[in-house]
């Protein structure tokens, strides 16, 4: 009996060893494996149409945590997702196109162009110009017909310039190659659109094709990954085959249209990225972000009034949602109760926006008829802001330091462009303007030059004059507009400090003021003195 008591305890203890060393050997396995996902760097093909967005790479099998299983589940979040979408959409121009319009080639173009510019770009500032363009250029063929520098001045102020070349380029493609006639499915849109990605195509073919696929932008990805748990780089190659997998299990197939609209408006208004509105939201009860947040509330609370938890809480813990210990969709980093929801999505830090200054000349003269003229410079038909007009510019080298340096060098760049020589003391330095790019800071320092009636012929041919009232018509990028508004400004307070201003106020001060009360006319100089019947006590009304 002693010696069976023995063996036994052997067992145990050589049991609990191998338990031991099994949990560590899967730590070790679930670190290693998130060390690779981490290092997992996407395939890109060596030849790639520029402008479109990143092909899809391998697909991921994430666990049962981070996905839907259960059809009901899936039932359950579609109807009420789409009953709420259909209460709370809001109105907007490519909407009711999508909804009204029987021809599918204007339909498909109406959706396209309101898709390439809400890229990057908030509803409320895409609205007039989807409006304007439209009527201008109502269908396919009137935009391939257009000029590009009429694109670029419709475009103008919108950010993101090439978008609205690709829609050009698109669109002469569709008349040149395919008669006339739009793709009409996502693997065509993908590949004969140029500027057209995975996301683009889908929201396009689903939209207006009525094509059953999940579309997947910055605001689904906010909704999937706190509805799921998902706290690995999003912008990874795993997660982002896990969300677009994600997508297309929850599409509706009988509104795919009405239900990618439904999640992006999701995450615009309610999931928002910071305060979200949890309690507004349609899906929380599906949510396991939102249920985590309410388990650690409530034991939260159970802690503050000393009491005891009967049982562990039944909410499964994200750190471990994989049976195996490895998951390359949940976070590396511990959950953060300050954070909440907001601890989904898990993006990687942004590198540091590059710090530029610019010398600006705005050159001006008198024009026909006396109206003021500008002197613009055409940018490149690639890189930033191509093909827009801009004043002369010059980017400020570091040891340009001093002032007189940077006027050497902006008339020299000016001399290139000009068939008169100018003089550096002829510069007049106005001030500066900041202008925030989306990976650059920008800083124009700006100076002014008044050519008078002078011609100044000029030598290249990417250089023109233009009037102040085509100025405001023409394509021209906010920075140049925040300039003209610098120059006007600065104008508008050396008049008021010019000694004529100063002796027209003294003037206007001195002169009589005639003030009349009750048919009554009192004159009074120009000094302080108030009028006393101002201060005479108003007569009492009867009781």
């Amino acid at each position: 009996m002693f010696l069976l008591k023995r063996w036994q305890e052997k067992i145990i203890i050589a049991f609990n060893f191998q338990m031991c060393a099994s949990r560590l050997t899967m730590r070790r396995l679930r670190k290693e494996a998130l060390e690779q996902v981490e290092n997992v760097k996407p395939k890109r093909k060596r030849q790639r149409t520029r402008g479109r967005e990143e092909e899809p790479s391998s697909a991921v099998s994430p666990s049962v945590y981070h996905t839907f299983c259960e059809p009901a589940d899936v039932r359950h979040l579609q109807t009420h997702l789409l009953r709420w979408y259909d209460l709370e959409k809001r109105e907007l121009p490519w909407r009711t196109v999508a909804l009204t319009e029987p021809d599918v080639n204007i339909r498909t173009y109406a959706v396209w162009v309101s898709e390439i510019m809400l890229q990057q770009t908030q509803v409320a500032t895409v609205i007039d110009y989807y409006t304007k363009w439209m009527k201008r250029w109502p269908g396919v063929s009137d935009l391939a017909a257009a000029t590009l520098e009429e694109v670029n001045q419709m475009w103008a102020g919108l950010g993101y310039y090439s978008r609205g070349k690709r829609l050009h380029e698109g669109a002469q493609k569709v008349m040149s190659e395919l008669d006339g006639r739009m793709p009409d499915t996502v693997a065509e849109l993908l590949r004969q659109l140029p500027g057209v990605g995975r996301y683009t195509a889908a929201a396009i073919g689903s939209i207006a094709l009525g094509q059953v696929t999940g579309a997947v932008d910055g605001n689904v990805i906010r909704v999937l990954c706190r509805v799921r748990a998902i706290g690995a780089d999003c912008t990874s190659p795993a997660v982002t085959e896990a969300l677009w997998a994600l997508a297309n299990t929850l599409v509706d197939p009988k509104r795919p249209g009405d239900f990618n609209q439904a999640m992006m408006e999701l995450g615009a208004r309610v999931c928002t990225p910071k305060g979200p509105l949890c309690e507004q939201c349609p899906i929380r009860s599906q949510c396991h972000s939102y249920r985590k947040v309410q388990a650690k509330r409530e034991q939260n609370s159970k802690r503050l009034l000393g009491e005891k938890d009967a049982k562990p809480p039944a909410l499964q813990d994200i750190e471990d949602c994989s049976a195996s210990g490895i998951c390359p969709l949940c976070p590396l980093e511990p959950w953060d109760e300050e954070l909440g929801v907001q601890n989904f999505p898990r993006k990687p830090a942004k590198k540091p926006p590059r710090v530029e200054r610019t010398l600006t000349c705005v050159l001006t003269r008198h024009g026909e008829g006396g109206q003021e003229e500008f002197l613009l410079k055409q940018r490149p038909n690639k890189g930033l802001l191509a093909g827009l007009w801009e004043f002369p510019s010059l980017l400020l080298e570091k040891e340009e330091k001093s002032e007189k340096k940077q006027k050497a060098a902006l008339c020299a760049h000016l001399d290139k462009h000009l068939g008169a020589p100018l003089i550096d003391s002829s510069l007049q330095y106005v001030g500066e303007v900041p202008h925030i790019f989306s990976h650059i800071h920008q800083t124009y320092v700006v100076h002014t030059l008044h050519l008078g009636d002078a011609e100044a012929p000029l030598r290249t041919g990417d250089v023109r004059w233009i009037s102040r009232s085509a100025l405001q018509e023409a394509a021209v990028s906010t920075g140049v507009k925040k300039i003209v508004k610098l120059c006007d400004s600065a104008k508008l307070q050396k008049e008021l400090n010019s000694p004529d201003a100063k002796r027209q106020k003294n003037d206007e001060k001195k002169r009589p003021v005639r003030s009349t009360r009750k048919g009554k006319t009192k004159v009074t100089s120009g000094s302080n003195k108030q009028l006393t019947s101002f201060f005479r006590t108003t007569k009492q009304e009867p009781c």
